[in-house]
């Protein structure tokens, strides 16, 4: 088999969906991409009408400008899957024409935080300086403006090997946390965050050996080596146990798990299945076992706070309503204002990329004006690209959800650390 027939087995899933199209131009109307981009022909257009053409090429190259936010196919009256056809045209079309070097690099998010943690002040001082910036874009096509991670020397596993182990005796059943590669190396406040409250309240947490699931790859094109991610992700979990809720604080790596592994890329695994059925983002287990009675959240402090919010696309992909939301609420004193914008425009890579990076911008302004315009000193958002890309833009600090619950249940006095 070919590179394309191997990698795209959820095409035709996905195929069978065009004939429901009644051409209402809804996703049209909601696509943040059209309205910032000229370029963009439209979901519509690129989606189910391109479709009945390509007979496995595709038919125009305006469909590069797609962010893949999916916010078609979450508007579309009649279940065209809109987005999972655009992507998989787009992945197409790079396996097709080749795969620039830049695609290649970015998606290799395991890789750059080992390289970079041992180095980590000399990496971000060097991050920092305008003239590198530019010659990174000149030569790589990554814009210099585009929001870089902060790595950090202290990974998770180095925390976990040799932090003060909890006084708190499980009361409740042990889970599984997954932290993903930005939540190993370079968001590790947000996973050290996550795993003190399941603690807390009452779990057992491992955090079992890790790798890479591949989100990044997918995102890019890269189907083939975004399965064997997928996959091997799936073997190491495995190995540690094929019950236990899996827990993530990442929002779009567990996104990845949950939905876009099998709806996007088509993986048909058994792997897959056991793993996804199972996991669970932070925010809804939270909101789970709380609404079933196994959460007692009564020693929540009062937080006298307005939190703006943002909702990224990939959680809203995953159907789960608004658990963050629900789950900040729990806190006495705060109040959460939803952005109502459909993607901040970094969308996994999609901004950091020199040629889209206007587009992105554009795409994000509503999110990074709602932040600065609500925001009592935080704005608060799922997942860890989107928080970098509107904590640069906004000029706000922005969190993940976990960090209120932390600060409301006494785990620490400041909020912003």
């Amino acid at each position: 088999m070919g590179v394309i027939e191997e990698t795209f087995a959820g095409h035709e899933v996905s195929r069978a969906s065009l004939d429901n199209c009644v051409k209402c131009t809804i996703c049209e109307t909601v696509c943040p991409v059209a309205k910032a981009n000229p370029l963009f022909t439209g979901p519509k257009y690129n989606g189910p009408q391109a479709e009945r053409f390509r007979d496995g090429a595709s038919v125009d190259h305006s469909l590069e400008w797609c962010d893949f936010c999916g916010i078609c196919t979450l508007n579309c009256p009649q279940g065209v899957k809109i987005a999972e056809l655009n992507e998989q045209a787009a992945a197409k079309m790079k396996a097709q024409n080749g795969v620039p070097l830049r695609d290649r690099i970015i998606p290799e998010t395991n890789m750059e935080g080992m390289l970079l943690s041992p180095i980590a002040p000399v990496a971000n001082w060097a991050l920092g300086i305008r003239p590198l910036r530019v010659a990174i874009e000149k030569v790589i096509k990554i814009h210099r403006d585009a929001p870089m991670p902060t790595a950090h020397t202290e990974t998770l596993a180095k925390w976990l090997k040799h932090r003060k182990k909890t006084d708190v005796k499980p009361t409740k059943g042990p889970v599984v946390f997954f932290q993903g590669c930005a939540g190993g190396y370079f968001e590790t406040e947000t996973s050290k965050k996550s795993i003190e409250v399941l603690e807390h309240l009452g779990y057992e947490v491992f955090v079992p050996k890790q790798s890479c699931c591949g989100l990044a790859k997918q995102s890019n094109g890269l189907f083939k080596g975004a399965t064997k991610d997928i996959l091997n992700l799936c073997d190491n979990l495995l190995k540690f146990d094929n019950e236990l809720p899996v827990v993530s604080s990442s929002g779009s790596c567990i996104g990845m798990v949950k939905h876009e592994a099998h709806e996007i890329m088509g993986v048909d695994d058994p792997r897959l299945e056991n793993v996804s059925v199972r996991s669970r983002d932070f925010c809804e287990f939270i909101m789970e076992e709380y609404r079933a009675g196994r959460l007692d959240l009564s020693e929540l402090r009062e937080v006298d706070l307005t939190v703006p919010y943002h909702q990224p696309c990939q959680v809203k992909s995953q159907g789960m309503g608004f658990p963050a939301i629900d789950m900040m609420e729990l806190v006495p004193g705060v109040t959460v204002v939803e952005s109502n914008e459909p993607c901040c425009g970094i969308a996994g890579t999609y901004g950091l990329k020199a040629e889209r990076y206007d587009t992105a911008q554009k795409i994000g302004k509503g999110v990074f004006e709602h932040m600065q315009n609500y925001n009592e000193g935080v704005g608060v958002c799922d997942t860890e690209t989107c928080r970098w890309q509107i904590a640069k833009s906004s000029g706000v600090k922005i969190v993940h959800p976990v960090w209120l619950l932390h600060h409301a249940l006494g785990l620490s006095d400041n909020l912003l650390k």
